[in-house]
C-alpha cells in the first residue's frame, strides 16, 4: 500500500529543509576557521588508523584533483571542505614529519598548510576529532582522502 500523496510531500519538504539547513550552516562557517597563526599538524587516531589531524584532532584530508602543490578547492567548495589556513610556518606535532610540511598560496591570497605538497583541508560535516565523514567522497571533481603521517591517502579496506 503507498503512502497518500500529501504524506509523501510532507516527507519531500521535511528532507529539503533539513538539507537546506544544512547547507546555511556549512556556508556561514567561514573557510579561514580551519587555521591560525601557529598552525600544528599532528598524528591522531582513527577508524582509518593513524591519520594527520589539526591541533582539535579534526581529520585532514587531500584532495585529489589538486596538482603541483597548488589547492583546486575554491568558493563553495572551500566552504565544505575548508583549507588549512595559516599565517606563519606551520608546526609538526609528535609523529608528524616536519620536512613534509609546507604551505602554498591559495587564489585569495592566503596560505594553506601542505603536507608532501598535498594541499590540506578538513571537512564541514566531521563535527568532531577522529570523525573521517570526508573519506572517499567524490565531490567537486575528484575523491578525497584522510592523510598518512608518511603523506599518502589513507583508503578504507
Amino acid at each position: 500500500m503507498s503512502a497518500h500523496p500529501g504524506v509523501r510531500l510532507s516527507a519531500m519538504l521535511l528532507a529539503l529543509a533539513a538539507a537546506v539547513a544544512v547547507l546555511a550552516t556549512v556556508a556561514s562557517r567561514p573557510a579561514h576557521a580551519a587555521g591560525s597563526a601557529a598552525t600544528t599538524v599532528n598524528l591522531g587516531k582513527s577508524s582509518l588508523g593513524r591519520l594527520l589531524v589539526t591541533s582539535r584532532g579534526r581529520t585532514l584530508y587531500l584532495f585529489e584533483k589538486d596538482r603541483n602543490g597548488r589547492s583546486s578547492c575554491t568558493g563553495t567548495c572551500a566552504a565544505y571542505w575548508p583549507p588549512l589556513l595559516t599565517t606563519a610556518k606551520p608546526h609538526a606535532g609528535s609523529g608528524v614529519r616536519a620536512g613534509l610540511l609546507g604551505t602554498t598560496r591559495r587564489p585569495d591570497g592566503k596560505l594553506q598548510v601542505t603536507y608532501r605538497r598535498h594541499p590540506l583541508y578538513t571537512f564541514a560535516l566531521d563535527a568532531r576529532a577522529g570523525q573521517t565523514k570526508g573519506e572517499a567522497l567524490d565531490d567537486f571533481g575528484a575523491e578525497w582522502y584522510a592523510v598518512s603521517a608518511a603523506g599518502a591517502k589513507l583508503e578504507d579496506d
